[in-house]
């Protein structure tokens, strides 16, 4: 006997209606969101990507297309001796220098000029010395899971605080130093052993991009993890900071995470639930969609 419309239909025609109806509002929400969302608008549409220790350039390949699919003006830098950049890791002696990359893009922005920063990781470090230098230029920084620094502090003087906060120490385990100038004189660089990459860096993250990881990724320079940051409250100080959160992370734990913010509290905190020290391979839709929303905060008006 055929079923009218006024039966109870059986699940195997429930469940395709269900699934057509979540396809058709993920459709509609993501059109919405699209046509919501007017890059032009903003106070900039510029955002520069700027990666961690032993990271390059590459490690933001889903976080570049997915912004510049949602209009933005994505650059993500190499700095020096990272990614594909070809200088000697071992003889960077200087934030400056390491940085240059970096800062020479800053500098050939013309005066009307703003970017959003996004520093990971040690980029932390970099996108705070870059805005000590060009304040004006950088409408505001974004600290994921970022060495977020005072002045007369050092990313290694951070890192040192790790081991009262990770019990497992993986990244002691995971360190091996670099000594190209002889043994007797300190490290030139930090290697991370690929068979703690995962356990360190890439623990919710896939497996294809932890591969990508294990081919990419160069030793990290000593000398400017040594260097103590000067920053001011004029410049640096004047920059609207984010920092964002990744509540799975073994390379940078979240305690130590919160201990930079209340040190040194930025505007606001957002957290990336199940994010490791790589969001961009384990969330890059719940990465995008916080950098979406840091961008499209207006511009707070002077009193």
């Amino acid at each position: 006997m055929c079923r009218g419309w006024g039966s109870n239909p059986g699940p195997s025609v429930l469940i395709p209606i269900i699934i057509y109806i979540i396809y058709k509002a993920i459709l509609t929400i993501g059109l919405f969101l699209k046509q919501d969302l007017n890059t032009k608008d903003l106070e900039t549409n510029i955002i520069v990507l700027v990666h961690g220790g032993g990271f390059g350039a590459w490690c933001w390949y889903k976080t570049i297309s997915l912004l510049e699919d949602s209009g933005f003006k994505v650059n993500a830098i190499d700095l020096t001796g990272s990614g594909i950049h070809s200088y000697d890791t071992n003889k960077i002696s200087s934030l400056s220098e390491y940085t240059e990359p970096l800062t020479s893009y800053l500098k050939g922005l013309g005066d009307t000029e703003k970017v959003i920063l996004v520093g990971h990781d040690f980029g932390g470090a970099c996108i705070s010395y870059a805005m000590e230098m060009f304040p004006l230029k950088v409408a505001k920084a974004v600290f994921l899971c970022a060495a977020m620094l005072t002045n007369g502090h050092s990313a290694l003087d951070m890192f040192q605080q790790q081991p009262q906060m990770d019990t497992n120490g993986i990244l002691q385990k995971a360190q091996e130093f670099v000594y190209s100038n002889g043994k007797d004189q300190p490290p030139t660089a930090i290697n991370i052993n690929k068979g703690l990459l995962r356990d360190l860096l890439f623990n919710q993250s896939p497996s294809k991009d932890l591969s990508l990881a294990s081919v990419s990724m160069r030793p990290i320079p000593f000398a400017p993890v040594l260097e103590k940051l000067v920053l001011t409250s004029e410049k640096y100080g004047s920059v609207r900071r984010f920092y964002v959160e990744t509540t799975d992370d073994n390379a940078i734990p979240l305690p130590l995470q919160q201990s930079m913010c209340d040190t040194n509290p930025p505007e606001k905190v957002l957290r990336l639930k199940g994010a490791d020290h790589a969001p961009f391979f384990s969330k890059p839709q719940a990465l995008h969609k916080t950098l979406v929303e840091i961008a499209a905060m207006p511009p707070i008006q002077a009193s």
